[in-house]
């Protein structure tokens, strides 16, 4: 699964991956994971995220038929 996590920060004026971290309660490393592929969101923090950056789950994570 695919996400816009880091274009989004970049977006909203360079947001740092410990500032989103501390605003949904995760640590840093999270973020970068998230951002290089190697983890998956659970829906609780996909739905923060997606909270923070005001868009949809489906607009920041993108999923496809190979995801199943």
């Amino acid at each position: 699964m695919q996400n816009r996590i880091q274009e989004l920060r970049k977006a909203m004026g360079g947001v740092t991956q410990s500032e989103l971290a501390d605003a949904v309660n995760v640590s840093r490393q999270t973020i970068i994971s998230l951002e290089n592929g190697r983890y998956n969101a659970s829906l609780i923090l996909a739905h923060k995220i997606a909270k923070y950056f005001d868009v949809a789950i489906e607009e920041l994570f993108l999923f496809d038929d190979t995801d199943e």
